[in-house]
Parts: structure tokens; sequence; C-alpha cells
């Protein structure tokens, strides 16, 4: 691997990451089409850096919804400790934006035992290609959703649960993450905003939990730590292009065009489709 083709993935890691055009399925068609080297061709370091890199983008631009929620978290086990103390009711919507955090995480520990068949779909491009015309459909009916008005203090368990179910369909290869789960809050009725800050706080557990997972086989299959410097390069690349690309979503959701992504991903699909069969 280049300093080149790591900049480059990384460049296409960021942005990907976070526009609702699927980063997994980008890759896929690089690696089985383009055959540029990624994580599945020995570079499963590369891999985990890249995911740290798009996190360290989520950490930035909401530093300030993580460390409050992190004093609230310390806050809470400090009131279990001591009971007369009580919580100011400032603290509150932080709180609850905690709880509902946790509950639309827990659905992906049910991807877990079907994490061999999801690793198997990113070879098949054809798929790929297909899921990549149906996030289209996804992203062009969102714009036609009813604006909702729900935010961390209203927001049920219901709804972070149905957003985490969401969350988890998206492991699919060639479906945004992203794209779903900010959909998913938008059919719920949450209010644009939060749909996204929602959206992207959920994506730090599932990072970091994936992150952890590949770290783990990494290590097992022997990491190649020569080419680490390389691979920083890409982290970096990652994590700047994920802070714009975040931004460009707040600003186009925000909007009222999210929908504009669909164009994007039917044209992909459609030249997935086509390049599948020739090559």
């Amino acid at each position: 691997m280049t300093y080149t083709s790591a900049l480059l993935l990384g460049l296409l890691q960021g942005i990907t990451e976070f526009l609702p055009v699927s980063s997994s399925g980008h890759l896929s068609v690089i690696q089985n089409i383009f055959h540029l080297n990624t994580a599945e061709e020995g570079h499963m370091l590369f891999d985990v850096l890249l995911h740290l890199g798009t996190l360290v983008s989520v950490c930035v631009v909401y530093w300030s919804d993580i460390t409050l929620m992190i004093r609230e978290f310390f806050g809470m086990i400090g009131e279990m400790r001591n009971p007369s103390r009580k919580p100011d009711r400032a603290d509150i919507p932080a709180r609850r934006l905690i709880l509902l955090l946790i509950i639309a995480t827990l659905p992906l520990v049910a991807v877990l035992p079907i994490n061999g068949l999801v690793e198997s779909l990113y070879y098949n491009t054809t798929f790929i290609g297909v899921i990549f015309i149906l996030t289209g459909f996804m992203l062009y009916v969102s714009d036609k959703m009813k604006r909702g008005s729900k935010t961390e203090k209203n927001m049920t368990l219901r709804d972070a649960l149905l957003v985490g179910l969401c969350q988890c369909v998206a492991v699919i290869p060639g479906l945004s993450r992203s794209g779903t789960t900010i959909t998913a809050g938008l059919a719920v009725g949450l209010d644009r905003p939060f749909a996204v800050k929602f959206a992207f706080l959920m994506s730090i557990p599932a990072v970091i939990g994936a992150n952890i997972i590949s770290l783990v086989k990494a290590f097992i299959d022997g990491a190649d730590f020569s080419l680490m410097p390389v691979y920083l390069v890409g982290m970096a690349a990652a994590a700047v292009s994920g802070i714009v690309a975040i931004g460009l979503v707040k600003f186009i959701t925000n909007s009222g065009r999210f929908g504009s992504f669909a164009y994007y991903c039917w044209t992909v699909g459609i030249a997935t489709i086509i390049l599948s069969l020739i090559f």
C-alpha cells in the first residue's frame, strides 16, 4: 500500500461514512472491481484506523454533547451511591439522551451471529449495486416526510429502538448507515437537526465495538506495523474529510434536501451493476 492509495482510501472512508452513500459499498466496489488494496487484502489494521479516524470526526463535531453525557453518566453513578442527591432538571435531557443511545445500540448484538454472512456480501458487487439503488429510493422518500419536532426531551424509547433496528439492517454493504438511521429518525418524528445528531452519536458505540472485533482479528492474522506511517496518513484523511462530510450532511438535511443524494446512489448503483457484469 502506498501513501497515495492510503490517502485516497482515507478520504473516501471519511466522506462516504457520513454522507448517505455507504462507505462499505464504495470500498467493496473499489476492491472487487478496481483491485485497489483494502483491509480484506491484508490491511485489517488499516481498516481499523480508518474507522478510528471517522470516530475522531464525530467526537470533534459533537464534543460538547459527548462531554456533557460523560459528566452526567458519572453524575448518575454518584447519585446511586448517594440517593439524597437530586439531579438538576437542566441535566435531564442529557441523561435521557444517554438512555436513548443505549436502547438504540442494543439491537446490534443481534448482528454478531450473522457477521460472517454479512462479510460474504462484500464480494457480491451486483448485489451491492442493487442495494445502492434501494438506498437512493429510501433517501428520496425521506424528503417527503412530514417535519417532526421530537428531541432528546420527548423522543420515546420505542423511537430509539426502531432507529436502532434500522441501524442493524444498515450493516448490509451498499446500504448507508447514516442515511438509514437519519431517515428512520425522520420517520419517527425527530426534529431534523436532532435526527442527524442522534444518528451520528449512535455511530460511536457501533464503531468502537466493530473496531475491537477487527483489532483482535488484525493481531491474530498478524498486523504489518511497518506500514503504520502509511496507515496514519489514511486515518488523518478520514478524520478531516469526515468532519467536512458531517457539516455537509447537517446543512443539507436542515435545508430539506437530503433526498438529493438519491440521484448519486442511483447512478452509482447502475454503474456498479454494469461494471460487475462486464468484469
